[in-house]
């Protein structure tokens, strides 16, 4: 996300948040511009998508027998999301932080924000209302649980389900955001990781979550052994077409205005993406014979996810090297490194989120260069020391999201268990936990 530099005039939230800008401010004046209007439907664009595309997506490559509970899980997530957004992640603000100083709040802030307390109707952050900016933000806080489940998508309890994400939610993805992107004060910022939209936040602590989850709970019955293909591709293509859209909304999106970040936050996206495509085609094809519509599709999301932490600072070159390079390394994850290690991540959240997230999180500190016509590194900064602050990031991600991720499991499986039974497995979780199907035809 862009970090907005704080002046010290009441600055909150992950991106600096600025109170007070009432009627007859200069604020105020260029929020009633008709540049306003660009910026608020740009990042009204994210959030018409994120939902819909995650149904259409995991309906279309799960079993037939499990639709009805990935589809009731996405609509009650998006509510329990948007509640915890609302008096969690959005109440977390700077105050406390110190720039060069690590403390309790360069990890998780404080809650002064908490049930939004402050944020009025003319309060603006970057000439976005604060309002339109936490509901822009509360997207990336509902797609990333969302993700998770297609990690173990039909073996979890609907109870478990809930009762993990809300408290992944609060416990991991919201300190992680704030470590991220709070700027100077917050562990990350300080380190100077860049993360324009999420390659941290979003991807690779979802990754990793989904493959702790996989892990714990175990292999699907008949897995690998019983061929468990997506049930209907045409749904799984028109979600990824949405997809990729709706990733326009994210990326453009945190630029918080119709500028030239956002230009080319755009540009690098479409060209990643579709150059993430034709690479996992070919691998695909090299390696197995033929292409498929399906390795195309993920190769599509492979690359917006790689795309999204350089998004707003790599340039078309970048683009086409992290595209290329996310497309190759997520099909060999999702393909070779899957049966290697023998787990069963039901959707290839780690392979494709976890590991698309780490290539990209690492190739923003290439692509940064003005060589390869990115925005520039900061003053004093190599380009081999900018991939070091970004390992560093990506490794501090990894450890929390995946020790967190543990621990909130074996709570909740000592408690009330995680598991459906053979039964209710068998049986198809529709019928079992929501009696009713995917179709009635």
């Amino acid at each position: 996300m862009l970090q907005i530099p704080r002046d010290g005039a009441g600055y909150s939230h992950a991106l600096g948040t600025r109170r007070g800008a009432g009627p007859g401010s200069s604020a105020h004046t260029q929020f009633r511009r008709y540049g306003m209007d660009a910026d608020v439907h740009s990042l009204g664009a994210a959030y018409d998508h994120s939902r819909a595309v995650i149904v259409l997506c995991g309906h279309g490559q799960s079993q037939k027998r499990a639709l009805g509970d990935d589809a009731m899980f996405c609509h009650h997530l998006a509510r329990d999301c948007a509640v915890d957004a609302l008096c969690v992640q959005f109440g977390l603000c700077t105050t406390g932080m110190e720039p060069g100083k690590v403390n309790l709040y360069s990890f998780i802030g404080s809650l002064n924000k908490a049930f939004l307390r402050g944020v009025e109707r003319d309060s603006l952050i970057s000439n976005v209302p604060e309002t339109v900016f936490m509901s822009f933000q509360m997207t990336f806080a509902i797609i990333t649980p969302a993700l998770i489940v297609g990690a173990f998508a039909e073996r979890m309890k609907f109870s478990a389900m809930l009762w993990f994400m809300g408290l992944w939610l609060t416990l991991v993805y919201a300190p992680i955001a704030h470590m991220v992107w709070s700027g100077k004060g917050a562990l990350m910022g300080d380190w100077g990781v860049l993360d324009f939209a999420g390659g941290t936040v979003v991807h690779i602590n979802a990754g990793m979550a989904g493959l702790m989850a996989a892990l714990v709970l175990g292999k699907r019955k008949g897995y690998p052994h019983t061929p468990m293909p997506p049930h209907n591709l045409t749904l799984t293509v028109v979600g990824a077409s949405m997809l990729w859209v709706g990733w326009f909304g994210f990326n453009a999106g945190s630029a918080v205005g119709a500028n030239g970040i956002a230009g080319m936050a755009m540009a690098a996206t479409q060209i990643a993406t579709a150059t993430a495509a034709l690479s996992w085609m070919f691998t695909e094809w090299l390696f197995h014979g033929k292409p498929s519509v399906l390795g195309i599709a993920s190769g599509a999301v492979a690359g917006l996810v790689a795309i999204t932490p350089a998004s707003g600072t790599a340039g078309p070159a970048g683009a086409l090297l992290i595209g290329g390079t996310a497309g190759f390394l997520c099909f060999i994850a999702a393909t070779k490194l899957k049966r290697l290690l023998r787990y069963d991540d039901s959707l290839d959240v780690f392979g494709v989120h976890a590991v698309g997230g780490i290539v990209g999180a690492l190739l923003t500190g290439v692509c940064v260069s003005s060589k390869l016509g990115g925005a520039g590194l900061a003053e004093g900064v190599t380009m081999g020391s900018q991939v070091i602050i970004q390992l560093k990031g990506v490794i501090v991600t990894i450890a929390y999201s995946s020790i967190m991720s543990l621990i909130i499991l074996g709570l909740i499986h000592l408690i009330i268990g995680l598991r459906v039974d053979d039964e209710q497995e068998g049986e198809g979780l529709d019928i079992a936990l929501h009696d009713e199907v995917g179709y009635n035809l």
